[in-house]
C-alpha cells in the first residue's frame, strides 16, 4: 500500500467520518506496550512512518558494534538520499518560492546536540548537524550561514530542486492556495531513534519542511526538545506532523520527562499528544504523531489521526507497527 494512502485531511468528517476520542495504545507482538520490566533488550532502532530501508541501514551498523549516533546518522542518509522521498532531503518539495529548504537535528548520548535550519544545496543536513554539534562551540546554524558551513566542512553544495518536484511546484503555483494539510505526501519527516549494544541511546530527526511553506519557516523536526529529545539515563522521543503544535508543547522533552516519573513510552506518547488536543480544538484539521523509546528497549507510539505508523527493526528482524489514534472512524 502506497503511504500516501495513509493520512487523511482533515476533510474526513465532510466525508461522512466522525472523530471521536478512543482509548489507544500502540500495537506490538504483544498487543500491547508492557510496563518496564527492567531488562534491558538492546539493540533496536525505531523510525517514524515506513522507512524500512533507513531502519536497515541503521540496524547494520548496530549489529557490527557501532555506536547509536552512527546508526542514526546512517540511517537519516538514506531517506535524505531518496529522490522519491519529497519530505527529506534531496528532491524535498520546495517553499512557495521554489527554493528547498531543509532543517535536521541530532543528539549523542551525552545531551550533545546538533542542527541546522532552512539550510539551502547541501543533500545531508543530518550530517552537517553532527558536524556542528562536534566541529564547532554551537548547536544550532541556520541558512547561508549553515550552507558556509557546510562547505567549509567539505559538503558539496547542489541542485537540490528535482524536475519531479519542480513540476509539482509549477502546477501548485496556478492557485497558490497554501493549505497546510498534513499527509503523507507533504510532511513525512524521519525521526530516528536507536540504542547501540553498549545501551546507548541518541536520534536524529530530518525534513525538508511542509510543502510550499512561507519563505523561512521552521518547523519543529530540528528544534531541541519539540521534533527530538534524548536523555541517555531515561530514553528519547521524537515527532512528526504539524511542526507548529509540537513547538508549542515542547512535545519531545514532554513524553522523556513523562517516562522519567514512571509513565511507559505508550503512556507518555499518549499523553503528549493528549496535551496538543486538549489546548487547540482545531485538532481535526492537522496530525501529529509521537514516538518514543526507554532504556530497556521498549516502545510506544501515537498519533492524533489514524495513518501513522513506525519502522523497527530488532533482533535481525524489520517490523511495522501502525500506530492507533486519538482519533477514530465512527
Amino acid at each position: 500500500m502506497k503511504r500516501r494512502n495513509f493520512l487523511k485531511n482533515a476533510s474526513l468528517t465532510g466525508l461522512g467520518l466522525a472523530v471521536a476520542p478512543a482509548i489507544a495504545s500502540c500495537e506490538t507482538d504483544d498487543k500491547k506496550v508492557k510496563k518496564s520490566t527492567g531488562k534491558t533488550v538492546v539493540p533496536v532502532v525505531v523510525a517514524t512512518w515506513r522507512f524500512h530501508n533507513a531502519t536497515k541501514a541503521a540496524w547494520e551498523v548496530l549489529e557490527k558494534g557501532g555506536t547509536s549516533i552512527d546508526a542514526i546518522e546512517a540511517g537519516c542518509r538514506v531517506e535524505e538520499a531518496d529522490l522519491k522521498n519529497t519530505t527529506v532531503g534531496n528532491g524535498g518539495a520546495p517553499d512557495r518560492d521554489g527554493n528547498v529548504t531543509l532543517d535536521a537535528c541530532i543528539m549523542s548520548k551525552d545531551g550533545g546536540y546538533g542542527a541546522v535550519v532552512c539550510m539551502e544545496n547541501i543533500a545531508h543536513p543530518i550530517s552537517v548537524a553532527r558536524k556542528v554539534m562536534e566541529e564547532t562551540p554551537h548547536v544550532l546554524l541556520a541558512g547561508k550561514g549553515a550552507e558556509q558551513f557546510a562547505v567549509e566542512q567539505g559538503f558539496k553544495r547542489e541542485n537540490l530542486l528535482t524536475e519531479a518536484s519542480k513540476k509539482a511546484w509549477e502546477k501548485w503555483k496556478v492557485k497558490s492556495e497554501y493549505k497546510p494539510i498534513i499527509n503523507i505526501e507533504n510532511h513525512d519527516t524521519i525521526g530516528m531513534l536507536a540504542i547501540d549494544k553498549n545501551g546507548d541511546i541518541s536520534g536524529g530527526c530530518t525534513t525538508s519542511g511542509m510543502a510550499y511553506k512561507m519563505a523561512g519557516r521552521v518547523g519543529d523536526s530540528a528544534i531541541i526538545g519539540s521534533g527530538l529529545f534524548i536523555d541517555n539515563a531515561i530514553g528519547g522521543a521524537t515527532a512528526t506532523g504539524m511542526g507548529e503544535e509540537v513547538l508549542k508543547t515542547v512535545g519531545s522533552y514532554l513524553i522523556v520527562e513523562l517516562m522519567r516519573q514512571g509513565r511507559t513510552p505508550q503512556e507518555a506518547c499518549e499523553e503528549g499528544v493528549k496535551r496538543i488536543v486538549a489546548s487547540n480544538p482545531n485538532y481535526q484539521n492537522f496530525q501529529v504523531g509521537y514516538v518514543a523509546l526507554n532504556k530497556q528497549g521498549e516502545y510506544g507510539c501515537y498519533c492524533i489521526h489514524g495513518g501513522f505508523g513506525i519502522s523497527k527493526f530488532q533482533e535481525g528482524k524489520q517490523t511495522y507497527i501502525d500506530s492507533k489514534a486519538y482519533t477514530k472512524k465512527g
